[in-house]
């Protein structure tokens, strides 16, 4: 019996660091690497593809916590004020969470944002970047800008809501004026 009990111990630990394993993110993305490609349901149900934006403009990635916490509201309202400017420096804006489509669609028409969220529900692309919370199924507030070769030009882990669309407009501002 106790030599049972050890085993099922033994099994039990394994399926523990398993679980754990399988949580661990790949090495961090960083400036000048590609942005790793991902295909994701916006909040209309439309499917989208970082793709799709090879060679025909800049690209900001902004990943967020929550639709419909304060924070991820102060953000995506600050994007959609802020959306026109950023656009006039061929750019578009994608916010990434791992909420459910049903859910960005709500979020989406309350705020009355004119950019697509994206819905990372089991959060593939989240790990992918890199800004996947290790104990929730949830991203951290990470900001990536993408050049039109889907090139990683900017990386902010340290994003403030609501000053993140000005940063990026500035910064987009930078990047492009470079040769």
């Amino acid at each position: 019996m106790k030599k049972t009990f050890s085993l099922f111990n033994q099994l039990a630990w394994f399926l523990c660091w398993l679980a754990f394993v399988s949580t661990v993110q790949a090495d961090p993305l960083a400036v000048g690497q590609t942005a790793p490609q991902f295909q994701l349901k916006a909040q209309d149900g439309q499917e989208y593809s970082l793709r799709s934006r090879l060679g025909v403009g800049w690209t900001v990635l902004y990943f967020y916590p929550k639709a419909g916490t304060p924070g991820c509201t102060t953000q995506a309202c600050a994007f959609r004020d802020a959306i026109q400017a950023i656009r006039k420096l061929n750019t578009e804006v994608y916010g990434i969470s791992t909420d459910e489509v049903a859910d960005l669609q709500v979020f989406h028409q309350k705020h009355k944002l004119g950019f697509n969220l994206l819905a990372d529900a089991d959060a593939k692309v989240t790990a992918a970047y890199g800004v996947k919370m290790p104990v929730l199924q949830m991203a951290k507030r990470w900001t990536f800008i993408l050049d039109p070769q889907l090139v990683i030009r900017e990386i902010d882990e340290d994003v403030d809501p609501a000053l993140d669309a000005q940063r990026v407009a500035a910064r987009l501002q930078v990047l492009q004026s470079r040769p």
